[in-house]
């Protein structure tokens, strides 16, 4: 086998751009002509022996060397096999990587965070000068928290208010107490018995104070008993079989699951449904809405919770975030519908024989890709 050196067959190496460091990128070219495959060697500044990396793909001639150490510097060569004849191409400055402060390939998701961001500040900013003139429509779950407490009432029962298995840092948790101080206030202008269970002595402490306020405000803080709001069990299971027991003994003519629900959901709802209560639930764990629309009677469907929490409290910068993050979805929705409409006529006209509109489509492709990588 003879060894040729030849200028045809060169290699580059250079740090690899817009990353967190610890790579090389090494590109070989003018490949000979029926190559059967090209070994990378490192030479570590300091050392005499090449230490063999991996093989580079013929078809791309470039690799990533991920097996480097930032501010060490390197030799490569490479060799580039055929049936007869091995190709060696060596560099003659040592390379080196290093981390880079910004990835300028995703300048664009940049620009639109900010966009986002800039959108809802502006709502937020509409939303402290005039809170009523952003418009949130009704849900439907919300409306009928008046009728649950109401027929409550009429029975002569008490409310069942069960916010989740999650702790006080989980959003669905927040938006559960919000929920709570409306319950609240109604159970206390009917002068209606509220239990509420917890998972987590934290959120119990948090619902103490929220209902406290909540019969302040409706008129009747005489009637806030604290012992109704307490402290059952931090393991998921034992959670629900004790308020399945509440459920079977106190017999609930409202129940309102609202907050973070694991496996527990279906269970707590089927008992709800088998004593014959009227049940609100809402989450934002997506994988338990199922269970919640089989077994209850009005359920707010995952972001449906945060925007109930906004519509309830009229809190600016929920208000803002709600109309700002709607608004940015609805642009994104534009853009997909124009983006689809666009590609069907690019592949019309690229049928027809006119591949200008499908090449363009083909760029675009391609930039939001490397965006996404």
């Amino acid at each position: 086998m003879i060894f040729l050196l030849i200028f045809s067959f060169t290699i580059s190496a250079k740090d690899t751009p817009d990353d967190a460091g610890g790579s090389i990128t090494i590109n070989v070219y003018n490949i000979p002509e029926g190559t059967e495959q090209i070994e990378l060697y490192r030479l570590t500044k300091g050392d005499t022996l090449f230490e063999e990396v991996g093989l580079i793909p013929i078809f791309k001639g470039e690799l990533d060397d991920a097996t480097v150490t930032d501010g060490v510097l390197y030799l490569y060569k490479a060799t580039a096999l055929t049936p007869d004849t091995v190709y060696v191409a060596e560099i003659k400055e040592f390379a080196s990587s290093s981390p880079e402060w910004f990835n300028k390939s995703r300048t664009s998701v940049l620009l639109f965070i900010a966009l986002f961001w800039v959108v809802v500040l502006v709502y937020i900013q509409l939303a402290k000068k005039n809170p009523e003139g952003l418009f949130i429509r009704k849900l439907p779950p919300l409306e009928a928290m008046d009728e649950a407490v109401g027929r409550a009432t009429e029975m002569g029962k008490p409310v069942l208010y069960v916010p989740g298995i999650e702790y006080i840092t989980d959003a669905g948790t927040l938006a559960s107490i919000t929920i709570l101080a409306k319950v609240g206030r109604k159970v206390a202008e009917y002068e209606t018995r509220i239990i509420n269970p917890h998972f987590d002595p934290i959120v119990m402490t948090t619902a103490q104070e929220t209902l406290k306020t909540a019969f302040s405000e409706a008129g009747r803080p005489d009637a806030f008993n604290k012992d109704d709001v307490f402290y059952l069990t931090s393991e998921q299971f034992g959670f629900a079989a004790g308020v399945d027991g509440i459920m079977l003994r106190e017999r609930p003519g409202a129940i309102f699951l609202q907050g973070y629900f694991y496996a527990e959901s279906l269970i707590l709802a089927e008992t709800g449904y088998s004593i014959g209560a009227i049940q609100i639930a809402g989450t934002n764990a997506t994988t338990q809405l199922p269970f919640f629309v089989a077994a209850c009677d009005y359920v707010l469907l995952g972001e449906e919770m945060f925007a109930a929490s906004a519509y309830i409290s009229k809190e600016p910068r929920l208000l803002g975030s709600i109309k700002g993050s709607d608004l940015v979805k609805s642009v994104l929705l534009v853009l997909i519908g124009v983006g689809v409409i666009f590609g069907t006529f690019a592949a019309i006209k690229n049928v027809a024989g006119n591949p200008v509109y499908i090449e363009i489509f083909d760029r675009i492709l391609e930039f939001l890709a490397r965006t996404a990588e």
